[in-house]
């Protein structure tokens, strides 16, 4: 089961237990399906959870019954379809909606005047026409519609209960509400009665969060090995060459203990050497000599 069709399963769970809020996911459903018009409804879904509900739903707002409707032992995508005219206008009655004035559908506020009508009514919406993407793979959540006014109106809204608006988009001329931030994705989620997935998303993002800690605190500890390696090759490279010219033992004596630790301990960091001067000697104070080696040998070398 992919994570959009988990969702949808887990927001199947919070059934309307009052008429209002029947109405308002049924208003929803309604509104994001495939069609919606005087001469046909028609509902196609691959969710099972989301068949097994349609009907309850259905009867529970409208005290009727679909015209035409799938076996739950059928394959692929579920078909459900109210045709006769009486029935379809009984529903575009309980919305306030004429059968023979359905060009321009829109939201008839009343119906979703209440929070919990509001979360019913979005539910319903995610239902018919939502996806939610995996979050492993990208924060994207979206609600598509074929009506123009449904969409600014259902972004008003998700802005009114949860503060933040969708954006929205042109595809195939149908319009897209979506969210990309898993804050937002979270909260709507939770809001519609899908608290699991929610929290699925939070999950991931702090498991992204954390394993990009993880590599930027590797990439960093890379590249600052890299930089000691370099110092190193290039601190043993200048010895070398002060051997050559016979000026090292003619140096201090700090500098030729610090040139004698260097060449025993190649790999050795700053403050390893640092602790076997004689006296010991701070980790500053032994880069200062190993740069006193590094700076002669080029004085030499001009």
């Amino acid at each position: 089961m992919s994570f959009s069709a988990s969702a949808k399963a887990e927001a199947c769970h919070a059934v309307p237990g009052k008429h209002c809020c029947a109405l308002a996911e049924c208003f929803g459903i309604l509104l994001f399906c495939n069609h919606f018009s005087a001469d046909c409804i028609k509902i196609i879904t691959e969710s099972r959870e989301f068949a097994y509900i349609i009907p309850k739903l259905f009867k529970k707002a409208f005290d009727l019954t679909f015209d035409s409707f799938p076996s739950m032992e059928s394959p692929g995508k579920l078909v459900f379809q109210i045709m006769q005219p009486d029935k379809i206008a009984h529903i575009m009655s309980a919305f306030g909606f004429s059968p023979q004035d359905t060009l321009a559908l829109h939201i008839n506020l009343p119906v979703v005047e209440e929070d919990c009508c509001k979360a019913a009514f979005l539910r319903g919406a995610f239902l018919a026409g939502g996806s939610v993407t995996d979050p492993a793979k990208a924060y994207h959540m979206e609600l598509t519609t074929t009506h123009q006014s449904v969409a600014r109106e259902c972004n008003l809204i998700v802005h009114e209960v949860l503060g933040f608006s969708p954006k929205n988009a042109v595809r195939g001329g149908g319009q897209v509400l979506y969210l990309k931030n898993s804050e937002m994705i979270s909260d709507f989620l939770t809001f519609l009665g899908a608290p699991v997935a929610a929290m699925g998303i939070m999950e991931t993002r702090l498991e992204k969060e954390l394993n990009n800690k993880v590599n930027r605190r590797c990439n960093c500890d890379d590249a600052n090995l890299s930089k000691v390696v370099d110092a190193a090759q290039e601190q043993l490279a200048a010895i070398r060459v002060l051997k050559k010219q016979g000026i090292l033992e003619t140096l201090p004596a700090k500098l030729q203990q610090a040139a004698a630790a260097r060449e025993e301990n190649p790999e050795a960091a700053l403050a390893e050497l640092a602790a076997m001067m004689d006296p010991p000697i701070t980790k500053p104070a032994m880069n200062h000599r190993l740069k006193k080696l590094v700076q002669l040998s080029r004085e030499v070398t001009v």
